[in-house]
């Protein structure tokens, strides 16, 4: 794996590199709210050879900048997720998303059709539904934040997040990477900001019927965040979609079970 950072419009947005290149098309991983590229080194760990695996810091989380006034809508990571592509000369891939990075890919295989090859939402949030957690957990969080990691450990907001792991131990041990840039003040300042742009009118308007690219849905049944009726109501929108249910997998699921979400996009990749 080969880390770097990219500088789009000042900002700096950090991502690696893994994977081998062949005939197959680049894959973006694009992870959801509050996580990081983390959330996915194990995904990665299992996926076919011939594919350049593209794995990003969204604005604001990972060892990516703080957004600092820089818009976080689901339209705005869109947009720098394509500015990503453009920099590293991808004109087309295949687009992975998890929680509110599944969003983003929803935005831009609906309004940039001809960058998307394939597109995989997992555990993600859409339509007109989203989950309340994160605005709950948020909240108890930055009231313990300047005190990390011991108070967070045993805190209100570790184990509202720790409920979406169907692995507790893996659990505690990825909620340390995920939660760590938001104990300082510009962090705080960024939870708040990313919270504030949770809009469900930005997935609630999109034209899911006009999706081209085949669409595979993995879901981890025991999620207590994102129900399985948006995964269903995401399949039934999006024409030719698949879904895949995990029965012992819950909302972290690229954590809890790697190897099947990676086993789903390899089937995607192939149609």
């Amino acid at each position: 794996m080969r880390g770097e950072f990219l500088d789009l419009a000042g900002r700096r947005l950090y991502y690696y590199a893994a994977g081998t290149r062949g005939v197959g098309d680049p894959v973006l991983f694009l992870h959801g709210f509050p996580t990081s590229s983390y959330l996915w080194n194990d995904v990665v760990r299992f996926m076919p050879d011939g594919y350049r695996l593209i794995v990003l810091d969204q604005l604001g989380f990972g060892r990516s900048d703080r957004p600092d006034g820089a818009a976080v809508s689901v339209s705005a990571h869109a947009a720098r997720a394509l500015a990503v592509l453009d920099t590293l000369q991808v004109p087309r891939a295949c687009l992975v998303g998890h929680d509110f990075g599944g969003a983003v890919a929803q935005w831009i295989a609906v309004h940039a059709p001809d960058r998307v090859t394939h597109m995989a939402l997992v555990n993600s949030v859409g339509l007109d539904a989203w989950p309340r957690w994160p605005t709950r957990a948020a909240r108890a969080l930055l009231g313990i934040a300047y005190r990390l990691p011991a108070p967070l450990l045993a805190g209100e907001a570790y184990a509202s997040l720790l409920r979406g792991f169907a692995d507790r131990d893996e659990g505690r041990h990825a909620l340390d990477h995920f939660l760590r840039p938001f104990a300082q003040r510009a962090g705080r300042e960024a939870l708040l900001a990313h919270l504030a742009a949770q809009r469900p009118d930005e997935t609630a308007t999109l034209a899911l019927g006009s999706v081209r690219a085949p669409t595979a849905i993995v879901h981890g049944a025991r999620d207590p965040f994102v129900t399985g009726a948006i995964s269903r109501g995401l399949q039934a929108a999006i024409p030719g979609a698949t879904l895949d249910v995990i029965r012992d997998g819950s909302h972290f699921l690229p954590l809890d079970a790697p190897d099947r979400v990676a086993a789903a996009m390899s089937a995607l990749l192939t149609r």
